[in-house]
C-alpha cells in the first residue's frame, strides 16, 4: 500500500503529467483537495473508487482516511492543486505517515508560476534583464513570513517575483516594491491560470491597484522588467559561433567529434 502524493497541476484537468494520471486511475482511494483541485480530474478514478473531498477537513481527519485505508491495503491518490513543492501543505501530511509507517511517494505538478507565465507568452528570465525566479507570497493566517523573507529583500535582487496568496494585499505590495523596481516596472496580475475563467490584467506597479476588481482571491502577481522587456540580449546558446558540444565550431572545437 502507498499513499500517492499528485500534483494536480494549476487548474486545467488536461495539465497533469501521465503518471499522476496513471496513479489516479489506479487507486481505489482518492483524496482531493476540492476547494482548488477540479472535479474532472476525478473522472480518471477507477470505478467504484472511494473519493473523499478534503476541503471541509483538518489534517487529523485526512490522517484518519490514510490510515483506514493502509489497514485495508488499499492504494491513496491524494491530489493537490499545483506542485507539492511549494505551498502545499504536504510536509505536514508526509510528517504523520513517516510516524505511522505508511509508505508515500510524489509525484511533481504543473505549479501556477508556469501556467501563469504561459498564458502571458513570457520568459521570466531574459538575458542581461533577470536570470532568478524568486517564488513568495506575504504573511497570512496559516503561515507567517520568516523574518528575512521580505518583499523588500527580493526586489534588491532584481529578479522576477511571483507572488502567490497576497492579491488581497496588493496595496502593500505595491507599496513595498516600487521603491526598488519603480512606478514603471511591469506587473501582471493572472486569475486562476489554465481555468476556463482565468483573466489576465497587465498594468505597472503605479497602474495595477486601479486594473483590477475586488473580490479576486485566486491570483499570482508576477513583478519585474522581464514581463516588459523587448531590449534584451539573445543567449549565446543558438548564436552562430557558439561552440558547443552538439554543433561543434571552428578549427578546434571545445568538445570534437
Amino acid at each position: 500500500m502507498t499513499v500517492h502524493f499528485i500534483g494536480a497541476g494549476p487548474g486545467a484537468a488536461d495539465l497533469i503529467t501521465l503518471r499522476g494520471r496513471d496513479l489516479i486511475a489506479a487507486c481505489p482511494v482518492c483524496l482531493y483537495a476540492g476547494s482548488l483541485v477540479p472535479e474532472a480530474l476525478l473522472a480518471h478514478c477507477p470505478p467504484g473508487a472511494k473519493i473523499v473531498n478534503t476541503a471541509p477537513m483538518s489534517l487529523d481527519e485526512i490522517i484518519v482516511e490514510i490510515a483506514a485505508a493502509h489497514a485495508a491495503g488499499q492504494d491513496v491518490a491524494r491530489l493537490h492543486s499545483g506542485d507539492l513543492s511549494v505551498w502545499s501543505a504536504m510536509g505536514e501530511q508526509l510528517r504523520r505517515l513517516r510516524a505511522l509507517d505508511i509508505p508515500y511517494d510524489v509525484t511533481p505538478g504543473v505549479p501556477s508560476f508556469a501556467a501563469a507565465a504561459a498564458v502571458l507568452g513570457a520568459e521570466l528570465t531574459l538575458p542581461g534583464v533577470a536570470q532568478s525566479v524568486i517564488l513568495t507570497r506575504t504573511s497570512g493566517r496559516a503561515s507567517a513570513m520568516p523574518d528575512g523573507e521580505t518583499l523588500e529583500n527580493f526586489a534588491r535582487t532584481g529578479a522576477t517575483l511571483a507572488i502567490h496568496l497576497s492579491v488581497h494585499v496588493l496595496s502593500d505590495v505595491v507599496a513595498r516594491l516600487t521603491p526598488q523596481y519603480g512606478a514603471g516596472c511591469p506587473v501582471a496580475v493572472v486569475f486562476r491560470a489554465s481555468w476556463p475563467d482565468q483573466k489576465v490584467v497587465r498594468a505597472t506597479l503605479g497602474t495595477v491597484e486601479t486594473s483590477i476588481g475586488e473580490g479576486e482571491r485566486t491570483a499570482l502577481i508576477l513583478v519585474g522588467p522581464a514581463l516588459g522587456a523587448e531590449e534584451f540580449t539573445e543567449s549565446r546558446l543558438y548564436a552562430g559561433d557558439y561552440d558547443r558540444r552538439y554543433r561543434p565550431v571552428g578549427t578546434e572545437p571545445r568538445f570534437p567529434e
